[in-house]
């Protein structure tokens, strides 16, 4: 990373830095948990439960942005897309094929599941950022106009949604569009 700050480096503001990671890794846990319980609350009919989770939810997504800024780790676009790459590809060939493996080892299906959609939707992910990243440093933007996500996997498609999702095969009229 770019930051200011490491916890692996010997400073005295190294305490400090573990600390605004971890902050950062709560809130942004905290943020994506509490959508997640938004949604299903929505589904059992209690928009208020709901609307008081997404808010919070919100709160919790300030919290993290200002744990990361505070790391130094928040930059302009060309920075920012390096540091996905980089997390997409840490993702990829170190985080999720010991996962996948472990949950095969233990037959945890389940978990072996997971894994594997996420390690074939980080590769996309991955390549994107790259085109993205390329764009960038031109100064220029994509040109985009629908991405699509397949609501089980993960799978991203750029431009025409299939008609089923190659990794875990839900029906293409399922995916969430993202539209300019």
């Amino acid at each position: 990373m770019w930051g200011l700050v490491h916890h692996d480096t010997m400073t005295e503001h190294a305490m400090t830095a573990r600390f605004l990671e971890d902050a950062f890794a709560g809130e942004s846990q905290a943020h994506m948990k509490y959508r997640l319980f938004a949604d299903i609350a929505a589904k059992q009919g209690m928009p208020n439960i709901a609307r008081l989770l997404r808010s919070i939810a919100y709160a919790e997504l300030v919290h993290a942005r200002n744990h990361l800024k505070a790391l130094g780790q928040v930059g302009d676009t060309e920075d920012n897309l390096a540091a996905a790459i980089e997390g997409e590809t840490f993702e990829i060939e170190e985080m999720y094929p010991v996962y996948k493996q472990t949950a095969e080892m233990q037959d945890e299906e389940q978990a072996e599941r997971a894994t594997h959609y996420a390690l074939e939707a980080e590769k996309i992910h991955a390549e994107l950022y790259k085109q993205a990243h390329e764009a960038a440093m031109k100064g220029d933007d994509l040109d985009l106009d629908v991405v699509y996500i397949c609501p089980v996997c993960g799978h991203t498609v750029v431009g025409d949604v299939p008609d089923c999702c190659p990794i875990c095969g839900v029906k293409g009229e399922r995916f969430e569009a993202f539209e300019a």
